[in-house]
């Protein structure tokens, strides 16, 4: 999804590289069921062209290629690390209708072949001009393609009983992105952003993975540790309520009582409109 941290971006603060794998891994398998249920919804066409945006690892890259079994896909990040790991694993794999490249979204996309799907999810929210992605991303399409973006509100985000922990921990991923000019409560615009952009057809859904155990109730200590670097430039907070706050995440992460989710996601997507007649 984004860059490695040893080279930062002005406003990606998720550590990337090998340690941001491995988040993405976790984040990956709780995504799977709804991020699955979403392409059932709107239909990847066996033959379909399609781009992963923000690919990181390539869990979902993978998962559209399967789909697309007759088609292809093409998946891009910044993050040079991740995508030398996801072709690693997509060969392991024998999944050969992939292929991963370093590409920039904010940047105009280079004219070739144009794709019937383009994806991408968790990307926007890190982006202060995510109409200018959007534009860039429509002009990919194929006439009658269609854009399907899954991101975050983190307004919705919740932990019963109540823990004034994981309260600061969203307020310090809120205060950080926010920092950077970017929207952690991006999800709810999804579907006025890609009006804007000129999509048609437009639907949108949201979901919430939730868990009083397994691996959904990882997520909050593994991104705070992922945002540490980019708290601690910001200045929100110092090592030690760090450490502290990702030593009691993960213990609420272990019990047996609390019952803590991920961000609300909203799913939405829209259609380039057709050829002319």
């Amino acid at each position: 999804m984004g860059p490695d941290m040893a080279t930062p971006t002005p406003h990606y603060v998720i550590r990337g590289g090998m340690e941001g794998r491995e988040r993405l891994r976790v984040l990956a398998r709780v995504m799977t069921p709804t991020t699955d249920q979403l392409f059932d919804r709107v239909g990847i066409p066996p033959t379909a062209r399609c781009l992963d945006v923000g690919c990181g690892g390539g869990d979902v890259t993978v998962a559209l290629a399967g789909r697309a079994r007759d088609g292809t896909v093409v998946g891009i990040d910044l993050d040079e690390t991740k995508l030398g790991l996801a072709r690693a694993e997509a060969a392991a794999a024998h999944v050969g209708n992939v292929r991963f490249q370093v590409q920039d979204v904010m940047d105009r996309m280079p004219d070739g072949d144009r794709f019937d799907v383009v994806y991408t999810r968790f990307l926007l929210t890190h982006l202060p001009d995510p109409a200018t992605a959007l534009a860039n991303l429509r002009e990919r399409l194929a006439p009658g393609g269609v854009l399907i973006v899954e991101d975050i509100d983190c307004t919705g985000h919740f932990c019963t009983p109540a823990s004034p922990t994981f309260r600061r921990y969203v307020e310090l991923y809120t205060e950080v992105a926010e920092h950077r000019d970017c929207d952690p409560n991006i999800g709810p615009r999804l579907p006025g952003l890609l009006r804007g952009a000129g999509f048609e057809r437009i639907d949108a859904h949201v979901v919430q993975p939730a868990g009083i155990s397994g691996e959904v109730k990882l997520i909050a200590p593994i991104t705070l540790e992922a945002i540490a670097d980019a708290v601690l430039a910001a200045r929100l907070a110092d090592p030690d309520e760090l450490a502290t706050m990702v030593d009691e995440l993960y213990a609420l992460a272990g019990d047996d009582v609390t019952f803590m989710s991920i961000p609300r996601l909203v799913q939405a997507w829209g259609y380039a409109p057709p050829a002319p007649a």
